[in-house]
């Protein structure tokens, strides 16, 4: 599988490339749902607008610094447009984050970052 370096990690490093071609790190949650990764993230983010741009990344495990923890991996990404799809994929970041995800949705709720959320899908390139 391609993502198995991964698999018992807390934080992956995304690594998205600007237009010029410099890769932007960002370590990210991340929750592995078969052979596809999802991510959720500011629908406004640098991130998103460079996988638009440009839906080849690279991912590695990370700790939540962006410390390389392991082996890169070349990859596909793309925003995810389906509600679906979306809802699914946040309620697998649920189960894999628990308290500290709910938290993190709480303080959203107060300050109107739900409505702002994107998600992503990651697959093997």
């Amino acid at each position: 599988m391609a993502f198995e370096n991964l698999q018992a990690q807390q934080f992956m490093n995304l690594i998205t490339f600007r237009k010029s071609g410099v890769e932007v790190r960002t370590p990210v949650w991340f929750v592995q749902d078969g052979t596809s990764l999802y991510v959720m993230t500011g629908k406004d983010a640098g991130k998103i607008k460079r996988i638009r741009n440009n839906p080849s990344i690279v991912v590695e495990p990370s700790d939540r610094a962006g410390k390389t923890l392991g082996v890169a991996v070349t990859a596909n990404a793309q925003v995810i447009s389906d509600p679906a799809v979306a809802t699914h994929a946040n309620a697998l970041l649920n189960q894999k984050y628990g308290f500290m995800k709910r938290m993190f949705d709480l303080i959203a709720l107060l300050n109107g970052g739900l409505k702002n959320r994107a998600y992503v899908v990651i697959t093997p390139a």
